[in-house]
């Protein structure tokens, strides 16, 4: 399944292209990722003694962790789909909700099922399925648990009249926030029985401390059964005002370098001085929402530019300073004007 060449620290390096901060949590779903796979490889589709180590991925909305799955995928070549847990909970047929994942996983494998069997599926806002709704027209998040139980353990799951997949090779990745986790954390995590007098005895207290124990998920509201199908767990953190400025300017992919080339393609030059990350930084902070509101305000910041330049061919380069001060426009050379 993986090239020789893919290890778990090749596919960190990977993911820090794209996803920045939580270097824990990338070293936790590298190495699940590279076990899962190479299992699949020594063991030459043995299912039955494959130990699926499916993950849960807990953090705030907007930490980068569907990101982080998505660009895995990418590196790895395999199919991937996004499934949302809330909306399986909002119907009666939770069986064809599932359904209609596996379906969009094979489409994703270019209707190759044999390739979707080895996919990875990520199920987002997994922590609310720990309660009832209590509507007619809705399943309870323990139902919903249930449901999934059998497809995340592995078993073939029929689609449509006579096709089947094996979802036994198939990757889960589940994620939330899970809020109120580390209220419920701080009241049962004690281990306090290590010395502390030497850094590396802290060190193991402090992880210790930090890591998920099954029992919190348990009180959280998830059923011990479910909890068992995923028994890796990477912790996303919050975003610092440093993260969210590399966020926007970073990454290949960076919003910022999308815009350098569609202004490029006008022959207009765009800089943008390092503050003014920073200062969308501190409204996506206020925000409350991570780094999902970073496009939108940037994208909000170039619309009046954008606006204007095409109909300028005059202009050579546009720099932005400030959020707080207009753009300075500067003509090109009139040799180089088209």
């Amino acid at each position: 399944m993986l090239a020789k060449e893919i290890t778990p620290k090749a596919i960190v390096d990977y993911l820090d292209q794209y996803v920045i901060g939580q270097d824990e949590a990338k070293r936790t779903l590298a190495v699940a990722v590279y076990a899962h796979y190479r299992k699949l490889s020594a063991l030459g589709g043995q299912t039955d003694m494959i130990a699926k180590s499916n993950v849960l991925i807990i953090g705030a909305s907007g930490t980068g962790k569907t990101l982080a799955c998505e660009s895995l995928s990418r590196f790895l070549s395999v199919p991937f789909v996004t499934a949302n847990a809330t909306s399986l909970a909002q119907t009666r047929y939770v069986n064809e909700e599932i359904e209609a994942v596996l379906q969009r996983l094979i489409d994703k494998a270019g209707g190759d099922v044999q390739r979707a069997s080895q996919g990875i599926v990520f199920i987002d806002e997994i922590d609310k399925l720990k309660a009832s709704t209590g509507e007619s027209n809705t399943t309870s998040g323990e139902s919903v648990q249930h449901a999934l139980l059998k497809i995340m353990e592995g078993a073939p799951f029929k689609l449509g009249a006579d096709r089947f997949i094996d979802t036994t090779n198939i990757l889960f990745i589940c994620g939330g926030a899970f809020v109120g986790l580390d209220k419920i954390m701080s009241r049962t995590h004690s281990f306090g029985f290590i010395a502390t007098s030497e850094s590396d005895n802290k060190n193991i207290l402090d992880r210790l401390n930090e890591r998920v124990k099954p029992t919190d998920l348990f009180e959280f509201g998830l059923i011990p059964e479910f909890t068992g199908r995923l028994p890796v767990i990477a912790r996303f953190g919050e975003l610092s005002r440093e993260m969210l400025a590399r966020i926007m300017s970073v990454p290949k992919n960076a919003i910022y370098h999308q815009f350098r080339e569609v202004f490029r393609a006008e022959g207009v030059e765009l800089v943008v001085a390092p503050p003014v990350f920073e200062q969308i930084a501190e409204i996506a902070i206020e925000y409350k929402t991570g780094g999902r509101s970073l496009r939108g305000i940037f994208e909000e910041l170039m619309t009046p530019i954008l606006y204007l330049v095409p109909d300028h061919p005059e202009i050579g380069r546009v720099e932005i300073g400030s959020l707080f001060e207009a753009p300075r426009y500067f003509k090109r050379p009139p040799e180089a004007r088209s």
